[in-house]
């Protein structure tokens, strides 16, 4: 299982970082959203993975940490999700509009207009 979840934290992470290395603004939008993925993922393992553990406190069983989840990981990737979610949603608002005035998704302008190169020189 853990080598799933570490495979899984790898490909999350190459491809993030592949994609935000890119010159396209969809494409780094894309990359960090895929890197932010990774971290949750990276969180939430620290809390260790316990398939059916309760994240509370039960009387009935002992109390030692072999016996729960820890709930702060879980609490901790909730609140990313939604942050996550809002920054890319606003990520995706500026790079549309800028896009759209532009002409272009590039990230140094479009590349392939000679009008362009002809006014910068």
């Amino acid at each position: 299982m853990s080598l799933l979840i570490a495979s899984a934290l790898g490909v999350l992470t190459g491809c993030g970082i592949w994609l935000m290395l890119r010159a396209r603004t969809f494409d780094v939008i894309l990359g960090l959203t895929l890197l932010s993925y990774a971290v949750n993922l990276f969180i939430f393992t620290m809390g260790r993975l316990k398939i059916g553990a309760p994240p509370i406190l039960d009387p009935a069983l002992p109390p030692t940490l072999q016996q729960y989840a820890d709930p702060l990981p879980q609490a901790l990737v909730l609140t990313a999700i939604v942050i996550g979610f809002a920054m890319t949603a606003l990520l995706l608002v500026i790079a549309l509009r800028a896009a759209l005035q532009v002409g272009s998704d590039h990230v140094d302008g479009d590349r392939d207009d000679p009008a362009r190169e002809e006014t910068s020189r």
